[in-house]
């Protein structure tokens, strides 16, 4: 596979205020063998290949609007269900965001956005607190986006949010065709994530905290 280069620092951001921001986690359960490898200071390079379509679709959304350079393989149980490859993907990318960002020193740690797609309209605000909270608002009409069980958006994001220790709000506030609402969700989510990882120039490398740990 390529390696993940990060590209150079420029000249207006403080020299230590977030060291090489790459992570490789490989995960391997009785259900599921999930690697990623992940650049966060990347340019949106993306390979996916999971089995299960639609999340390769949406992890595709991740890399491609947050600038997140994604590999991600991963092989499962699919001849059961989409249940194991869907929640141990988004266990491996929380682990890979939460070693990739170690201490949390010198990011803004707060991200939000509100994307619309058509007739979706679906607000994200996020805080990488340490502290792992999910609130779900979206309400997706149908069960099923082609073979992809909707009820696995929440799952995937569960486990995203439990470990990489963060906050997570997800808010509808539009929308009736399904792709849409969730393809919405996770293009905020990106951009969401983008802004709050994203070097703040001002804090130089100090954690983004007032009890000075997070």
């Amino acid at each position: 596979m390529q390696t993940l280069d990060r590209p150079p620092v420029p000249s207006n951001a403080a020299p230590d205020a977030c060291p090489d921001r790459i992570a490789t986690v490989h995960r391997v359960t009785g259900e599921t063998d999930v690697l990623v490898r992940l650049n966060v200071d990347g340019s949106g390079q993306c390979t996916v290949n999971t089995g299960v379509p639609f999340l390769d679709h949406m992890l595709h959304q991740i890399s491609s609007h947050g600038l997140f350079d994604l590999e991600i393989t991963a092989t499962g149980d699919i001849h059961i269900d989409d249940h194991h490859t869907n929640e141990d993907v988004g266990i491996t990318l929380g682990q890979a965001l939460g070693q990739a960002l170690g201490d949390r020193k010198g990011i803004v740690r707060f991200g939000h956005f509100i994307a619309p797609l058509d007739e979706a309209l679906v607000q994200v605000a996020l805080d990488f607190s340490g502290r792992p909270h999910l609130t779900y608002g979206l309400e997706i009409p149908t069960q099923r986006v082609g073979t992809y069980d909707t009820q696995l958006v929440r799952e995937f994001f569960v486990a995203v949010v439990n470990h990489s220790h963060m906050t997570l709000h997800l808010r509808q506030l539009d929308g009736i065709n399904s792709h849409h609402i969730i393809e919405a969700t996770f293009k905020a989510f990106a951009r969401a994530l983008r802004m709050a990882t994203e070097p703040d120039p001002r804090r130089g490398g100090t954690i983004p905290s007032s009890k000075g740990v997070l």
